[in-house]
């Protein structure tokens, strides 16, 4: 299946433009994640105090690496020219995505101290997938709305090739993407019903806050000066009770995004 920004980015990938190449990039960002699944094992086995401690470690090594996206993005134009890029998303967003994919998914599987099996545990655990159910819903929306170039922050190193997505999520919520990933992570850990979980889980947005606040955002600034006030009106991961019908209907049957 062609995905909507997959021709865009294998302009600037030449791995995603073959069969073995694709299979390259996915086996890098799989190895990525088994190596961080053994790490939080190997401390859930043996350490498990530690845990919480060693989630919020690899929380914030993801997001540094991935950091290197943005601050690099001079030194990668100058020294590789067109292919700045694709080594810059090798280098950086494959690690560092990988680190935060596996740390989400271990939050359903930490060792730790589990919920008292009381008469609410069961809507408890209902509501926690709920949580993830609207999680998977709005990364799959938002990658088809917005596209896989987009989302791989083509425009940070080709500006020019940008497209702006009119969408309505993007009236509701500021980081639809990041907003997925917490629901997810706080649905597992509601569903795992664990303390060490719904912590880190808790932990999580501000994390994200963080990211969006001190890197991500300060692109987007230099690149859109209305984006100040833009922000001040729309929140970065948590709808207004206002917006809950316009957010389901997203989540259900999408909209009419267009780009320009």
């Amino acid at each position: 299946m062609n995905l909507k920004g997959m021709d865009t980015l294998r302009k600037h990938v030449p791995e995603l433009r073959t069969k073995g190449g694709i299979a390259i990039v996915l086996s890098a960002f799989a190895a990525v994640v088994i190596l961080t699944t053994i790490f939080f094992y190997m401390v859930d086995t043996r350490f498990s105090i530690w845990e919480p401690d060693g989630e919020i470690i690899f929380l914030a090594l993801g997001l540094l690496i991935m950091s290197r996206f943005f601050s690099q993005k001079n030194i990668y134009q100058q020294k590789y020219g067109d292919l700045a890029f694709r080594n810059a998303f090798a280098r950086f967003h494959i690690p560092g995505l990988g680190i935060l994919f596996a740390s989400i998914l271990h939050l359903g599987t930490m060792f730790g101290v589990e919920l008292p099996d009381l008469w609410w545990k069961t809507t408890f655990i209902g509501i926690g997938w709920l949580f993830v159910i609207a999680g998977v819903l709005l990364w799959v929306r938002t990658v088809m709305t917005f596209g896989l170039d987009n989302l791989s922050m083509l425009y940070v190193y080709f500006p020019k090739e940008s497209r702006m997505t009119n969408s309505s999520i993007y009236q509701i919520l500021r980081h639809p993407i990041y907003a997925a990933a917490i629901d997810i992570g706080i649905g597992l850990a509601i569903i795992h019903a664990n303390w060490y979980s719904l912590l880190v889980a808790l932990i999580l947005p501000i994390f994200l806050f963080g990211w969006v606040r001190l890197v991500e955002e300060k692109e987007l600034l230099e690149r859109f000066p209305d984006y100040s006030d833009y922000r001040v009106h729309v929140p970065a991961f948590i709808i207004k009770p206002g917006d809950s019908i316009r957010f389901i209907r997203f989540l259900v049957s999408g909209d009419q995004a267009y780009s320009s």
